[in-house]
């Protein structure tokens, strides 16, 4: 891709915006990565993290968090923590 050349995305009336595909390539980002949102100098900033900073405990960094250690889980042991998180919510009645 050229660094040159700038592009141009309109933000969705929930905020949204699309990182073309070349951009997230060039920033070895995939689906389920984890991305790091931030501001430096009136500039948004997106990067891909592999860990969450500790001590962040906020539901969106624990979520995050979750998603990307269960990418690195065999098959076995993800169905095993999908069975033990249903059964927690059948407990408190949540399903």
């Amino acid at each position: 891709m050229n660094k040159q050349r700038p592009l141009y995305k309109l933000l969705d009336d929930k905020g949204r915006v699309l990182i073309p595909k070349e951009l997230r390539e060039a920033a070895d980002m995939r689906c389920g990565d984890i991305i790091k949102l931030g501001i430096q100098k009136n500039t948004v900033t997106a990067q891909k993290v592999d860990i969450i900073e500790v001590g962040d405990q906020s539901p969106e960094a624990v979520e995050a968090y979750v998603f990307a250690a269960v990418k690195t889980m065999g098959k076995d042991t993800q169905l095993s923590l999908a069975s033990r998180l249903l059964a927690l919510l059948d407990k408190e009645g949540c399903r």
